[in-house]
């Protein structure tokens, strides 16, 4: 990579956002609820710019990017080349071209988004090129994601939002519907698909993968073997950096053009 390029990762979550540059040597995490202020009360009042992993406040969302992005240039003040965002495999097209748009708008280059789930992927080390499907669970604050994963592409997905979130995790009713959701996903896998799948596993990512309960109900549902990746909050973070640095991966991958 030229010395003169400069690359961003951008992971924009419901609750948490993180931003990574080329070069960077910590992941900047900030919360991404925004703090305004009215001009003519004065008083304040929290927005929540991404809700169920999407753009719910377009003017929030300006705000919380250019924090990102403000985040990164305290080591490397260098114009940014090109943008690489997480979004939701269940995003719209109008959902997409909001964030894309916010993205543009503070780091005016080009701004490519990438699948999240698929992103966590490459970020924990899975060969995504693989043509055997990879089975991925990837738990957000606001969205529950199960994919599978071949060739470079997200084949089938299913996806829960989540009204809130705790500390411990789930809460029981969602739980036990991410479980049913990702059983399902399973069950439509086609049948010369599914020893592949079987031995492969599931892997969680996000920052609810290690909650234990989850992962034993995952266990006995689907009866294949289950494990949280590594520091499973900043799979996704990671995984788009890997993308900025190694464009022969990304270009085997189908990224999101809307």
């Amino acid at each position: 990579m030229s010395p003169a390029r400069r690359f961003l990762a951008l992971d924009l979550g419901t609750a948490r956002t993180r931003s990574l540059a080329a070069g960077g040597h910590a992941i900047a995490d900030r919360p991404s609820a925004i703090v305004r202020r009215s001009p003519g009360s004065g008083r304040t009042d929290v927005a929540s710019p991404i809700r169920h992993g999407m753009v719910a406040d377009p003017g929030a969302c300006l705000r919380l990017v250019r924090m990102a992005v403000q985040d990164t240039r305290h080591y490397d003040t260098r114009p940014l080349e090109q943008v690489l965002a997480g979004v939701p495999v269940a995003a719209s097209p109008s959902d997409r071209a909001a964030v894309r748009a916010a993205v543009a708008d503070v780091a005016g280059c080009e701004v490519r988004l990438v699948e999240e789930p698929l992103a966590a992927a490459v970020g924990v080390g899975i060969d995504v090129l693989d043509p055997r499907p990879c089975l991925l669970l990837d738990v957000g604050a606001g969205i529950v994601e199960a994919v599978v994963i071949r060739a470079g592409v997200v084949t089938d997905a299913a996806a829960l939002q989540l009204s809130a979130t705790t500390g411990a995790g789930l809460a029981a009713y969602a739980l036990e519907s991410v479980v049913d959701m990702t059983a399902s996903l399973r069950r439509r896998l086609p049948e010369d698909a599914r020893p592949a799948a079987q031995a492969r596993g599931l892997l969680v990512t996000g920052g609810g993968a290690q909650q234990e309960l989850l992962l034993r109900r995952l266990r006995a549902a689907l009866r294949l073997p289950v494990s949280a990746a590594p520091q499973p909050q900043h799979a996704t973070i990671r995984g788009l950096m890997r993308l900025c640095l190694q464009p022969e991966l990304a270009s085997g991958l189908t990224l999101s053009t809307r």
